[in-house]
């Protein structure tokens, strides 16, 4: 067994390039995953600074300098934030508090309705059946209204760090922009020289994670307004809110369209009732849903995100149980990255040459 072993270490880490890679990655891994909670502004600015570097390029190409073009998109893109979240956040508050208040009625419909289905269907049916799933409800929503307190109480402590994020992102992604250069010379000098292979699968990181935040943003702005359009023409109740959800739901792909279709059934359900209003929200939402997977996805996103679906699935699971949110916005970037170090990796073919 310990020969074996060897001979595998001997194939796999006997180019130096290799070894480089190796160190990189466990200690980027042990890096982030220890200090993740004190870094979390400067993952944020990183990610941010990924987004705005493009239109910071197309102004440079245009003519204007690189620290004009940096103060410009920078601004630009703080004003169009503060915008979007003064306008869209005390509609969304209000609606969250409405529907909120509105769930014991909502309870109290639905218990209602489950209480004629044993006289409706007896064969089917049972009457402690029906009581069970009523208990078992009621005991499900109080849970979720303890989390929701206890949140709302943690996040009177978040206001600080909320301020942290309002003043110390935008800083450090103006920096980001304008030194990039510079910041990256500084931390190539404390790598090893061998690092082709590290330099192979940071190139590509590097587009592939550009090529997905700006996909990611597009798709949210994308789904997100579509959605809330398509709800208020419909005279669904909630629509900012709904559209808003569905819009984030796209962060998590397969499950997030799954959690967010229950809050949309419901309001339709509770609203509308079984007639044909419900069914075309109903199939508005599916034709949204189809449109954003089989149109929006392969056009924003082409190559840059070829994983297969299960990949993606265990990618969210593993990354989100690591770094919370973050690790469910970035599972794919993650999992594109493991799948370019394998694909720089030494090959059979190339172990053989080695060994030769």
């Amino acid at each position: 067994m310990v020969q074996l072993f060897a001979d595998w270490y001997k194939r796999k880490f006997s180019d130096p390039h290799a070894v480089t890679l190796m160190v990189i990655l466990v200690a980027s891994f042990f890096f982030v995953y220890f200090f993740s909670h004190l870094l979390m502004p400067v993952f944020v600015a990183l990610g941010v600074a990924f987004l705005l570097d493009l239109p910071v390029n197309r102004l440079v190409n245009l003519g204007l300098s690189h620290t004009s073009a940096v103060v410009v998109v920078v601004l630009s893109f703080i004003g169009l934030a503060m915008i979007a979240l003064l306008g869209l956040m005390p509609i969304v508050w209000q609606q969250s508090s409405s529907l909120l208040q509105e769930v014991p009625n909502m309870l109290t419909q639905g218990q209602s309705y489950l209480l004629t289905l044993p006289e409706k269907y007896p064969e089917i049916i049972q009457a402690d059946q029906i009581a069970s799933v009523i208990v078992q409800v009621k005991e499900t929503f109080i849970e979720w209204g303890e989390v929701a307190i206890k949140a709302s109480i943690s996040s009177i402590s978040n206001i600080v760090a909320l301020l942290i994020y309002l003043i110390l992102v935008p800083l450090m992604v103006f920096f980001f922009l304008k030194d990039k250069d510079d910041l990256l010379a500084s931390f190539k000098v404390f790598l090893p020289k061998e690092r082709r292979m590290a330099a192979q699968v940071g190139k590509e990181m590097n587009q592939q994670i550009m090529n997905y935040i700006r996909g990611k943003v597009i798709e949210i702005s994308i789904i997100g307004g579509v959605s809330t359009i398509t709800f208020i023409f419909l005279g669904l109740n909630y629509a900012v809110l709904l559209g808003v959800l569905v819009g984030l739901s796209v962060l998590v792909p397969y499950v997030g369209a799954t959690i967010v279709t229950l809050p949309v059934t419901l309001v339709a359900l509770f609203q509308f009732g079984t007639n044909a209003e419900f069914g075309y929200v109903m199939l508005a939402y599916a034709i949204i849903q189809a449109l954003d997977g089989n149109l929006l996805v392969p056009l924003l996103f082409s190559e840059a995100v070829n994983l297969h679906p299960v990949t993606i699935i265990i990618a969210v699971i593993l990354f989100g149980g690591l770094w919370g949110f973050w690790g469910v916005f970035f599972a794919i970037p993650l999992a594109t990255l493991v799948k370019a170090v394998i694909n720089a990796w030494p090959t059979a073919q190339q172990e053989q040459a080695v060994e030769n």
